[in-house]
């Protein structure tokens, strides 16, 4: 396994939101981590990144034991993260936004280029001069999970990738993620959107209330309506 969690416990201020979570992603798999909301799919991402440090429990990485580091260092042993709110720099282009990600990447290289970004997500393109406060939520969404490859992470956690969009945005994600995983990435993926999950996802996680309530297959999932009824429906 590539990332290993074990017994991950995690919280704001008084409140504990995970209690005793274990889960595993192989590297070249894509991975959905599917809930409701609350359920604490973000909570997860954030504990691994260490922008919510954990309070019990093991995050592994590779051989890196990620507990107790801070988030930039993660950052630099190969994890690329793209937050439910995209969190790119509004004032700088998408070109600038780019670049400055492959600096904050140090002395991490990779096959991911400025060229590479722009012929994953052409729409980018002809925006390059824009500043990030002048792009729609898709395109935003498209910058976010660019600037996140311009590190070249071995692992990418993304957070709602399909919340908010068109289908049609939906419909080139997918196509996105094929791409991104066949040039090595391994993903994880926080979501409610079942169709979604199930058309990129090898395997299953589902979370209610920080506990870990189901492990398997994208299909098993898709097939099991009671499955489906308990814990994704809204």
């Amino acid at each position: 396994m590539i990332l290993q969690i074990h017994d991950l416990v995690a919280g704001y201020g008084g409140s504990v939101v995970i209690h005793g979570l274990s889960l595993g992603v192989a590297e070249g798999e894509v991975v959905s981590l599917l809930g409701r909301n609350g359920a604490g799919k973000t909570t997860t991402l954030r504990s691994i990144m260490g922008l919510t440090p954990p309070r019990a429990g093991s995050i592994r990485f590779g051989k890196n034991e990620l507990t107790g580091r801070q988030p930039f260092e993660i950052a630099r042993t190969g994890i690329g993260y793209v937050p439910d709110t995209h969190r790119i720099f509004p004032d700088l282009t998408v070109e600038e936004n780019l670049i400055l990600a492959q600096r904050i990447a140090g002395t991490r290289r990779g096959p991911w280029t400025a060229e590479r970004i722009y012929l994953l997500f052409p729409v980018l393109r002809p925006l390059h001069r824009l500043r990030g406060s002048q792009l729609s939520g898709g395109q935003q969404k498209m910058l976010a999970i660019g600037r996140a490859l311009m590190q070249n992470p071995s692992l990418l956690l993304l957070d709602e990738p399909a919340e908010g969009l068109a289908p049609l945005v939906v419909h080139r994600l997918v196509e996105v993620l094929r791409e991104i995983r066949e040039a090595g990435v391994t993903i994880l993926l926080a979501d409610q959107n079942l169709h979604f999950c199930r058309k990129v996802a090898d395997r299953a996680y589902i979370i209610e209330n920080g506990l870990m309530q189901f492990a398997g297959t994208m299909d098993v999932v898709w097939k099991n309506d009671d499955l489906v009824r308990r814990y994704l429906a809204i």
